[in-house]
């Protein structure tokens, strides 16, 4: 449990215009749903530009995935993580960084950066298609 800031800018846009909204839980219940994750047992509420997130998740998997899928949403500048569970590890993308060189960093090996592309789907398409300021989840053995 604890307090993830996100860059508020940098996020996906769920607004369709370049004027920033700020998003609301249905819509962000909607994103999560979009993607595919399981967000029973969570409830989710927004307060200005922090979403929280509490409940029992239906695995460490997926809290982790719904706190990334709700804080990396243009106008969310931060997640409380009130869900059962181990804390994630998470890694902010800066100017530069490509998956190969996280996963250098992170998991002491480049050539494991599949392993952190899987752990971001759904929100990642592709392993070269991150962007700075977005977060991304860290896979714990």
């Amino acid at each position: 449990m604890g307090l993830w800031n996100f860059v508020k800018d940098a996020g996906k846009s769920l607004f369709g215009s370049a004027e920033a909204a700020q998003p609301d839980a249905d819509t962000l219940q909607k994103e999560i749903s979009d993607l595919g994750l399981d967000a029973s047992g969570l409830d989710i509420t927004v307060d200005g530009d922090t979403v929280k997130v509490e409940g029992d998740a239906v695995s460490q998997e997926i809290k982790e995935k719904i706190i990334l899928a709700v804080g990396n949403v243009e106008g969310v500048a931060a997640v409380e993580d009130e869900v059962k569970g181990s804390d994630p590890v998470f890694h902010t993308v800066v100017k530069g960084d490509t998956l190969w060189g996280i996963s250098a960093k992170t998991l002491g090996n480049g050539a494991r950066y599949q392993e952190i592309f899987e752990a971001n789907k759904p929100m990642l398409t592709h392993p070269d298609k991150i962007y700075p300021g977005q977060v991304l989840r860290i896979p714990q053995d």
